[in-house]
């Protein structure tokens, strides 16, 4: 039966260690309490070793794990956009300001979120024939009416709603003053 090759990389190391040391792979094997032919296809790559083999021949080889591992810490990064940096886009009087910017890596999970000030008796166009993918958002001030499917939902400050973005939607700000929204699309589309 073929050996599976090993994802993980541990061989090179392990090996220029045990060399570095002048130590033979019977010398560390017999330590380790494992066989000489093991050490030799871990030191290949050809075998991933149990969690328990790697650390008696970490402890063979007075080797620390951080050493071992530190390829595969993965950096998670947080992403910032300041106060007045995120893009703009205006559509028919209405303004998107960026405030979530999906990345690529995202995948499945990619999201755009930006706050959109619709001014009073203004309308929201993109969802009138519908498209892929799910919407919420929060109203954080003035009030507006959500059309979806034919039906009108009325929305005030605070409110929150979250839909199937496949069926034709608009927003429309049927207030006096300017309505702000917090909105948070999948898959993003607006600013893509």
């Amino acid at each position: 039966m073929p050996s599976k090759k090993s994802p993980f990389r541990f061989g090179e190391k392990l090996r220029s260690v045990r060399e570095k040391k002048g130590l033979t792979l019977k010398v560390v094997a017999n330590s380790a309490g494992v066989s000489e032919s093991l050490v030799s296809q871990i030191e290949r790559n050809r075998v991933s070793p149990a969690i328990d083999t790697l650390l008696s021949l970490a402890e063979v080889l007075d080797i620390d794990l951080e050493y071992l591992f530190d390829e595969y810490r993965r950096e998670r990064p947080v992403r910032i956009i300041k106060n007045g940096h995120g893009r703009k886009l205006e559509e028919a009087g209405i303004k998107y300001t960026e405030v979530l910017r999906p990345q690529e890596g995202d995948g499945k999970h990619a999201l755009e979120a930006y706050f959109v000030n619709i001014p009073s008796g203004k309308s929201t166009t993109r969802g009138s024939f519908g498209h892929t993918g799910r919407e919420m958002g929060v109203i954080i001030s003035g009030s507006a009416v959500l059309m979806h499917e034919g039906n009108e939902y009325e929305l005030d400050t605070g409110d929150s709603v979250s839909f199937s973005a496949a069926s034709p939607h608009t927003l429309t700000n049927k207030g006096a003053e300017e309505m702000i929204a917090l909105w948070i699309c999948i898959p993003p589309g607006k600013f893509s």
